[in-house]
C-alpha cells in the first residue's frame, strides 16, 4: 500500500530565505547546515527550531579571497518563523574556530524567486 501524499491546503507553508555567508575559511553544505541548527539552537531553544522546518536548499560558493571565502545559499523554513530563524542566523559569529557572518538577502515564497537574489 502506498502512501498518500498531502494535499496542499493540508501542508505546511515554506517560506525561501537567500543568505550571504562569509566566512575565515573554507566551509562545506553540512558545515553551513550544522552552523544554522546550532545557532538557532542555542538562541531560540529546542522546542521552538524544532517548529521552524529548517533545510538547506542550495550552497552557492561565490568568491574566495586571501581575506575571508563568499558563499550564498537559499534556506527553507516554515512561514510562521522566518523572522526568528533571521535573527537566530545574523546573531551567529563563529563556526568551528572561524569567523562567520551571515546575512538575510532576500525571502521568497518559491525556490524558483529567491534565486533572482543569487
Amino acid at each position: 500500500m502506498r502512501l498518500k501524499v498531502l494535499p496542499p491546503t493540508l501542508r505546511k507553508n515554506s517560506r525561501y530565505l537567500t543568505v550571504d555567508i562569509k566566512c575565515e575559511g573554507e566551509i562545506t553544505k553540512d558545515d553551513l547546515v550544522s552552523f544554522i541548527w546550532d545557532t538557532c539552537v542555542r538562541f531560540q531553544g529546542e522546542c521552538r527550531t524544532s517548529n521552524f522546518n529548517l533545510w538547506v536548499i542550495k550552497f552557492y560558493e561565490i568568491e574566495k579571497n586571501d581575506e575571508y571565502y563568499h558563499y550564498k545559499s537559499i534556506v527553507r523554513c516554515q512561514r510562521d518563523f522566518t523572522e526568528d530563524v533571521r535573527s537566530s542566523l545574523a546573531l551567529g559569529y563563529k563556526y568551528a574556530g572561524k569567523k562567520i557572518s551571515v546575512t538575510t538577502i532576500g525571502m521568497s515564497g518559491t525556490v524558483k524567486a529567491s534565486q533572482k537574489f543569487i
